[in-house]
């Protein structure tokens, strides 16, 4: 049996202010929540006051993004060790914004995915198409690519510490949303190939959907058998949408 996992990414809005305000209206919204994982996912600056906010709420906190060496000379970046120190259990790795904007390669997310399990950290690990690519009917091809590229030497011990988010790059922040049998498809597929890789371990591995989740989509996407739970954008950042989306039973 999947947990069902509902992650809030607030990618880069919020203050830490903001996120004490948003905590304090959203934890007594979700207090009674039950047989789901929640996730938020705040800017680096708020992580580590989240984190001391959520502490005992059952509520867990991911960074949206990582570098995969452990320490050195890298200006600006975020080590998984320091996100760990201020909180974080899970990382968010290869966000089609982080691909488009910062040029991430399959091979760059790959040894993110790897130095984050190696961590003992969580990684939500992203992947999807273009519209270019949906209409040229390529939409399998570059997901398996992707798939196989950023889980490359990752064994099936490990799989199923693995949660994959499924985000069609056409339907993030456009208002668009993949239908439920569009999403279903593609889950269903990912499923088959992490089952090529991995065998019956595969079996545990959460598969999100990522892509303007809604409070009034998110039922019929969760009625669909490999969709295992919402990697969230736009409607995370209002604590009553976001609540509603965790609470779709």
């Amino acid at each position: 049996m999947r947990v069902p996992v509902i992650a809030g990414n607030w990618k880069m809005y919020k203050t830490t202010e903001e996120a004490v305000s948003f905590l304090r209206a959203f934890l007594p919204l979700v207090a009674d929540a039950k047989g789901v994982e929640i996730i938020l996912a705040p800017p680096f600056t708020a992580i580590s006051t989240v984190a001391e906010l959520v502490r005992g709420s059952g509520v867990r906190v991911s960074s949206q993004n990582v570098h995969f060496a452990e320490e050195g000379a890298y200006t600006g970046e975020v080590s998984i060790r320091m996100l760990r120190d201020a909180g974080a259990s899970h990382c968010i790795i290869g966000h089609s914004e982080r691909r488009q904007y910062y040029a991430e390669t399959d091979d760059s997310v790959n040894r993110k995915n790897r130095s984050v399990l190696a961590a003992g950290l969580t990684p939500i690990f992203c992947l999807g198409e273009t519209l270019e690519q949906r209409e040229a009917g390529n939409t399998f091809d570059v997901v398996e690519t992707q798939l196989f590229g950023g889980l490359k030497d990752i064994s099936a011990a490990e799989g199923p510490k693995v949660i994959v988010a499924y985000e069609p790059v056409w339907a993030i922040g456009t208002g668009k949303t993949a239908t439920p049998e569009q999403a279903q498809d593609v889950h269903s597929f990912l499923r088959n190939r992490l089952k090529k890789l991995w065998g019956e371990a595969s079996d545990s591995v959460r598969i999100l959907y990522g892509g303007s989740v809604k409070p009034e989509n998110i039922v019929s996407l969760m009625a669909k058998e490999d969709i295992d739970g919402a990697l969230v954008g736009g409607a995370c950042l209002a604590a009553d949408s976001f609540a509603k989306i965790v609470k779709y039973k």
